[in-house]
């Protein structure tokens, strides 16, 4: 039977990080699912438990995340350092050495993050050596995450967003046409709208994500026992609704509500090329002795 299945610690954390959901909600979607994760994360999904949005990218981690474009706007980075901790991330010397590196990424147009390691600073290290100082003096390990370069092209201008409060969120955006006003609102916009943005217009999805929606909505237990006809028809409004919200033309704008980035857009003469936004942390698991100890003792009482 399912609920005799052992289920490994490992497996626990993964899907309570990937959903937020409880520990022993956890443990019970895995023995239903055999100790299939990404199957028990639908599960929780379905039952209503855990949301469409929240996922492993909201594991917290700590460092800054920065983005810099030159003064012409034809080119911007943006990069994420991290830290053990809040309190050596708000730390001089570490501002200081994540404006270092974006200063020599941007100047030099660097994309890839083996390549920044490898390049060097004034005083003659490479970035991994001189991090390597820069940890020992701080007392703490520092690791450069990852990195992104937009270049323009004709007509198109590069602008950026950083949070100003403990620079958790940073935005790289490409336009074309439009103003540097424009860019500051979309900019400000990626990097506020929740949830946020992941394609620029609903072409942009992918078949199977749509697939994927409809078979998880369709797999909800309050349709169970509507008529198939009538369960399609509401599954079709609810994946209307997650896909708008995933498309950024198709959102609210932040600033007026009222109209749509696509209307904010079109009023500027402006269409969006590229962006990225980098929110501290997300996608990193990291292990954490006080969860696991929370795990295993969960898992010993039930």
């Amino acid at each position: 039977m399912t609920n005799q299945i052992a289920i490994s610690t490992t497996a626990i954390t993964e899907l309570r990080e990937r959903t937020g959901v409880g520990l022993v909600e956890c443990k019970k979607a895995l023995q239903e699912t055999e100790g299939d994760v990404a199957k028990a994360a639908e599960l929780l999904r379905q039952k209503g438990i855990a949301s469409a949005g929240k996922k492993a990218g909201k594991i917290a981690a700590e460092g800054a995340v920065l983005a810099k474009v030159d003064e012409k706007a034809s080119k911007g980075i943006i990069l994420e350092l991290n830290s053990q901790t809040d309190f050596v991330a708000k730390n001089e010397k570490f501002q200081s050495l994540i404006k270092e590196i974006a200063e020599i990424a941007l100047d030099q147009e660097i994309s890839d993050i083996e390549k920044l390691k490898a390049s060097k600073v004034k005083s003659g290290e490479t970035i991994a050596e001189f991090i390597a100082i820069k940890t020992a003096e701080i007392g703490e390990k520092i690791d450069l995450r990852r990195l992104a370069l937009y270049k323009a092209g004709p007509d198109e201008s590069i602008f950026q967003y950083t949070h100003p409060i403990g620079s958790k969120i940073a935005v790289l955006l490409k336009l074309k046409g439009g103003n540097a006003q424009a860019g500051k609102d979309i900019s400000m916009h990626i990097a506020a709208a929740q949830p946020a943005p992941e394609f620029i217009i609903r072409d942009e999805i992918p078949s199977e994500v749509i697939e994927n929606e409809k078979r998880i909505e369709l797999g909800k237990e309050d349709l169970a026992n509507k008529p198939k006809e009538i369960a399609e028809k509401i599954v079709t409004g609810r994946v209307e609704k997650i896909l708008a919200e995933k498309v950024l033309a198709e959102q609210p704008f932040i600033k007026d509500p009222g109209q749509k980035i696509k209307d904010y857009l079109a009023k500027a003469n402006a269409s969006v090329i590229q962006f990225v936004r980098f929110n501290l942390g997300e996608g990193i698991e990291k292990a954490e002795s006080n969860f696991a100890d929370e795990v295993a003792a969960q898992l010993k009482r039930n």
